[in-house]
């Protein structure tokens, strides 16, 4: 890729100021397939300064232009596709499927709602006779992890085009091809200079540089909470908006009413779609008591469908972790689970058999588990599924609760009625009832360590607008 050791800054291709490079590693294999440069404080503030300058005037753009502009970014990018869910798929492992379907297509999910919401969205209102103007932010930092690449970088930089805000992109530096691609999208596109700019680099150079610049106004983050902490307290001196959407320990709460048989497998398959590396992944599974033999039975026949294997190879359902850190983190976990007495049902340590080289997991299920267990309390980022019981209702409610995290939970019921009414004692950003399909404009984010504010349709685009009240505007 040409632009790989570049930077996209005031609407061109520049060199770092100070050269630097890493490798981007291929999980599947274990090995470097392309180098990136690796931004400094001064990249940074180079970018920063672009990006201010340019809102000036993209700020005051008409609503029909910053339409016109998401309608020729949606253009370019669906020209680009392939070889974005190609990168995507190199970078992080997604299977060739997923990729495609899911992994790029989202890309495309949100530039189109973004677009119909923009189109009917209003700026300004009259109430009584004050005017209630919904103005851009101003300059926003974003910061963008690699498990979900592109998902991340349309939901923020979509509702910032909308608002009328500038930005600096740093996405992750373990998958940073595609947001490559992404900002060749944005010229091609004809994005004015300095509206977007891009800047890659790690998280104590370029992250850090970002979330405590004087000025920008706003930093949204989406990684772990413990990366959000730093960027929390790195962004405090400024005073500036903070937006995170962090970790995640998803309860799925099967009620004693469901079809245990199709509720336990579409839960396992949850949990291991995208190597169980989301956020939002429903790993503890509640059942009752009475069907536990039952549901470890069904979890284990689903687990075995799911085919470990290179991303590219036919059959493939599930390709590796992303790199070298996560899966010692996942195999240290694991570990601990059959330390601490949980029943292991499928899986384990090591790779699945026959693969000897890449970050490849197998997909495990434990049994048994019980709410003090690591495994039940941390967030394992990984194909790893925890099975827990309970008795009643009012204590699994309870316990699908007791998490630091908020940011999604599941519930399965045959009978509506009574999901929903699980459904609003949960404390989390989401609630899932029946595995429903995806919703483009429902609001996404967390409770508590899960984070602060929403993304997703007209809830982002609101995170990236200022409230402004002018008090006597019209005559009473």
């Amino acid at each position: 890729m040409s632009h790989a050791m570049q930077f996209y800054i005031n609407g061109e291709w520049v060199d770092p100021i100070v050269p630097k490079a890493i490798d981007v590693i291929d999980p599947s294999t274990e090995e470097a397939y392309a180098k990136i440069s690796i931004g400094s404080k001064a990249d940074v503030d180079v970018a920063v300064a672009a990006a201010r300058k340019a809102f000036e005037t993209f700020s005051q753009t008409s609503k029909q232009e910053r339409l016109e502009l998401l309608k020729r970014i949606l253009t370019a990018y669906k020209a680009r596709y392939n070889e974005v869910a190609e990168a995507i798929s190199k970078e992080m492992g997604a299977p060739t499927a997923l990729a495609h379907q899911a992994q790029a297509a989202i890309g495309v999910g949100h530039l189109t709602q973004m677009i119909a919401v923009l189109e009917n969205f209003e700026f300004e209102y009259l109430q009584g006779t004050t005017l209630i103007a919904k103005e851009p932010i101003g300059v926003v930092g974003m910061i963008t992890p690699w498990n979900w690449p592109i998902n991340q970088i349309t939901c923020k930089v979509c509702p910032a085009i909308a608002a009328g805000c500038t930005m600096v992109l740093k996405p992750s530096e373990i998958a940073p091809m595609d947001a490559i691609i992404f900002a060749e999208v944005m010229h091609e596109a004809g994005v004015p200079p300095g509206v977007f700019n891009l800047v890659n680099g790690d998280g104590p150079g370029v992250g850090t540089a970002l979330s405590s610049h004087p000025d920008i106004d706003m930093i949204s983050f989406t990684g772990s909470s413990r990366a959000g902490v730093l960027i929390a307290k790195s962004a405090a001196d400024t005073i500036k908006r903070v937006h995170q959407e962090l970790g995640g320990k998803s309860a799925n709460i099967l009620l004693d009413d469901v079809d245990f048989e199709k509720a336990v497998s579409k839960g396992v398959l949850n949990c291991f779609s995208n190597s169980g590396q989301s956020c939002n992944a429903p790993t503890r599974m509640f059942v009752p008591e009475r069907a536990n033999e039952a549901a470890i039975a069904i979890a284990k026949k689903a687990a075995e469908t799911v085919r470990v294997g290179p991303p590219a190879a036919d059959g493939t359902t599930m390709g590796p972790v992303v790199s070298q850190v996560q899966y010692d983190k996942i195999q240290s976990l694991i570990q601990a689970g059959i330390d601490e007495g949980a029943t292991l049902v499928t899986g384990g340590t090591g790779r699945p058999e026959g693969l000897n080289r890449g970050y490849y997991v197998r997909p495990t299920v434990f049994a048994n588990v019980t709410p003090d267990m690591r495994i039940a309390k941390e967030e394992i980022f990984g194909p790893v599924l925890s099975i827990l019981t309970y008795k009643t209702e009012e204590e699994v409610i309870a316990e699908a609760n007791n998490t630091v995290y908020g940011l999604a939970s599941y519930v399965q019921s045959a009978d509506r009625k009574r999901a929903q009414n699980v459904a609003r004692q949960m404390r989390t950003g989401n609630v899932y009832i029946n595995y429903p399909g995806g919703d483009m404009n429902a609001p996404f984010g967390g409770y508590k360590q899960s984070g602060n504010g929403r993304e997703w349709g007209q809830w982002g685009l609101e995170e990236f607008l200022e409230i402004k009240g002018i008090v006597g505007y019209e005559a009473a």
